[in-house]
C-alpha cells in the first residue's frame, strides 16, 4: 500500500534503545521486553529488525550510554544506522537500507516517543512509508519539569494521534505488540 514502486516488504524499526536513552525512561524494562518480543517475532516471520543508534553531545557513539539495552541483542546480519537527529531518515543511510530489503512499511518502537520516534515516524510517512506505531513499544522519559506532560501522558497521546494519520496512498496506524502483524498493513 505504500507509494513506493516495487517495496512490498516490512521492516522492524528498533530506534534508540540505548542505555544512556532509556535509563529513566517511564516503564523501561516492560517497554524493553516488549521491544525483545517484537524482536523475536520479527526474526522467526524472517521480517528485517533494523537497529538506529543516535549520537550527540551528550550520548557520544562507542560509550557505554550509546550501546543498545544488554536486553537487546542485534544479530551481526541485522542492519544498524547511526544518526544524530530526530528523524532516523535525516542524514542517514536509513533510505538506502530499506531499499535495499524492498521495504514499503515499517513497524516502529524504541525511544524517546516525543522526540526520535514522531519524527521517525513522520519522515517514514512523509518518504511514501506506511508507518505503524507500536502503542506499547516505545517510551519516554520525565520531561514535565521542562513543561511537558508526563511520559504516561505524551506515550497516550502519541498512540491517539498515530491512529488517526492518514494520507493518499500510505497507511498509519497504532498497534499493541500483541496485535503486531508483520505481514499486512494497520
Amino acid at each position: 500500500m505504500s507509494t513506493l514502486e516495487n517495496r512490498p516488504n516490512t521492516a522492524l524499526l528498533v530506534v534508540d534503545v540505548q542505555n544512556g536513552v532509556v535509563a529513566e525512561a517511564h516503564e523501561r524494562d516492560a517497554v524493553v521486553a516488549n521491544v525483545g518480543s517484537l524482536v523475536d517475532a520479527a526474526r522467526r516471520e524472517r521480517i528485517p529488525v533494523v537497529w538506529v543508534q543516535h549520537s550527540d553531545e551528550g550520548l557520544a557513539k562507542g560509550t557505554d550510554d550509546w550501546q543498545i539495552v544488554p536486553e537487546l541483542t542485534p544479530d551481526e546480519a541485522e542492519p544498524r544506522v547511526d544518526k544524530n537527529y530526530g528523524d532516523s531518515f535525516e542524514a542517514t543511510d536509513l533510505e538506502t537500507v530499506l531499499s535495499g530489503l524492498g521495504v514499503g512499511r515499517l513497524v516502529v518502537a524504541g525511544a524517546e516517543t516525543d522526540a526520535c520516534i514522531r519524527s521517525t515516524l513522520h519522515g517514514a510517512f512523509t518518504r511514501g512509508y506506511d508507518a505503524t506505531l507500536v502503542g506499547d513499544a516505545h517510551t519516554t522519559g520525565d520531561k514535565s519539569s521542562r513543561g511537558a506532560p508526563p511520559p504516561d501522558q505524551v506515550i497516550a497521546h502519541t498512540n491517539l494521534y498515530w491512529t488517526y494519520q492518514a494520507a493518499p496512498g500510505r497507511t498509519a496506524g497504532t498497534v499493541k505488540t500483541k496485535e503486531v502483524d508483520f505481514g499486512g498493513a494497520a
